[in-house]
């Protein structure tokens, strides 16, 4: 009993003055922090939907809520926690300090929350919790445009494309609040889908095809040959093309064999993803987890893309929309969620001094095991005739379980010091 009481004692004070210490450290925790209340919130749906709720009202349809936080909502602060900690040395310039960035974070954290809390109350105060985050994200913007403005490095690629995702991603969000604010709610789903090709795909994209070779190259040597840029513009080159999809399945009327068109161009784009996947030590990085969730997360990519082709030429065939929804999850929540939960665990473990294998121990894999369940069984109910919401609301379950885990364990982190004094 006092060797657990004197363990405990020894145990660093969670303060806030720890979160301030790097920008990571506050983007990461305010990221975690909506992604758990996006993911209770989210089954909390399910479970009403399923008739065990406490039957909740709607300002505005849940579908378009969930939609906009899952694109919105925490991604783009696990990117500023990145991008403000990494991207300075990137560019060769001094990075901003935690403080000076907070308000920007925390508007648009808070506007998130606001957004959650609105749609169930009142349809103006939720568009003005998306105005709030439209504020910050801007800030933000404007804050890494001013980095690689200030930078004289001679490759500033990376950040440059990152720099215009972000300012796609400012157009979208001001048309998702202004779309709400009118009552739009469909012409809002558009930007939604949009900023999720023309600004969070193309940050991990680009972000990936900086980092992955770093993180992989010493754990798994065919990573040293990455082909850094023909991956990177058939990656960015289909992200633009479904971005500019999105419009032409909303307005240009079904044009003649559109349908059969787009398949093949994702099927096309998705070959050599997929096959990069496999080329590039899929099967050995399984020695090496953090390799194995990197490259399953880029899987998925591929993946994603050849189902939407198959999806597109099915539909062609048949004259209706088959399978919307299973290429759109493959991609949010198999690629994305893989790669988010792979790379901000490698970042939070290598800035808090804990070693290696800590990056992807036993409990990382099996939280990352279990989202590979959730997004096979959010996929599956998509299929007609499947028991479509009871699957839909076990994949909610999971998603939500292990954002709270994740963010539970490294939440507890950010608020403590460093484990290395090299490290912050």
């Amino acid at each position: 009993m006092q060797t657990h009481m004197l363990g405990r004692a020894a145990q660093p004070e969670w303060h806030w003055r720890h979160v301030l210490v790097a920008p990571h450290r506050l983007g990461f925790l305010l990221a975690m922090i909506v992604l758990a209340a996006s993911g209770v919130w989210w089954f909390a749906v399910q479970l009403d939907r399923s008739g065990f709720g406490p039957g909740l009202s709607y300002a505005v349809s849940p579908s378009l809520v969930h939609a906009a936080l899952m694109t919105f909502g925490f991604m783009p602060l696990f990117f500023c926690g990145f991008l403000f900690t990494a991207g300075p040395r990137w560019l060769g310039v001094r990075g901003p300090q935690a403080i000076t960035i907070a308000p920007a974070l925390l508007a648009y954290a808070g506007g998130w929350l606001l957004w959650l809390a609105g749609s169930h109350l009142n349809r103006a105060l939720a568009a003005t919790g998306l105005a709030l985050a439209a504020v910050g994200l801007t800030m933000i913007t404007m804050r890494f445009a001013r980095l690689v403005a200030a930078s004289r490095e001679p490759d500033r690629m990376h950040p440059m494309i990152v720099g215009l995702a972000f300012a796609v991603g400012c157009l979208c969000l001001a048309g998702v609040a202004a779309s709400v604010m009118a009552g739009a709610d469909a012409l809002a789903r558009l930007f939604v889908l949009t900023a999720l090709w023309g600004f969070v795909v193309v940050v991990f994209v680009t972000v990936a095809n900086r980092m992955i070779p770093f993180f992989g190259s010493s754990a798994v040597p065919i990573a040293k040959a990455w082909p850094e840029s023909w991956v990177l513009w058939v990656t960015l080159g289909a992200a633009f093309f479904e971005a500019v999809a999105v419009w032409v399945d909303a307005f240009a009327g079904d044009p003649p064999n559109w349908r059969l068109f787009r398949g093949v161009m994702e099927l096309a784009a998705s070959v050599p993803l997929v096959g990069l996947a496999v080329a590039w030590g899929l099967v050995h990085s399984f020695r090496i987890r953090l390799m194995a969730m990197l490259h399953l997360g880029f899987l998925w990519l591929g993946l994603s893309l050849a189902l939407s082709g198959v999806s597109q030429l099915l539909g062609w065939a048949a004259g209706t929309s088959f399978l919307p929804l299973a290429p759109l999850h493959a991609m949010t929540m198999g690629c994305l969620g893989s790669l988010m939960l792979a790379m901000v665990s490698r970042v939070t473990c290598a800035h808090t001094g804990r070693p290696a294998p800590v990056v992807a121990d036993n409990l990382v894999w099996s939280m990352f095991l279990l989202l590979q369940v959730a997004t096979l069984l959010r996929i599956a109910a998509t299929v007609p005739d499947w028991p479509g919401q009871p699957l839909l609301t076990i994949a909610a379950l999971l998603w939500s379980g292990l954002t709270l885990i994740w963010g539970g364990r490294y939440g507890a982190w950010y608020g403590r010091p460093s484990t290395s004094p090299l490290r912050r």
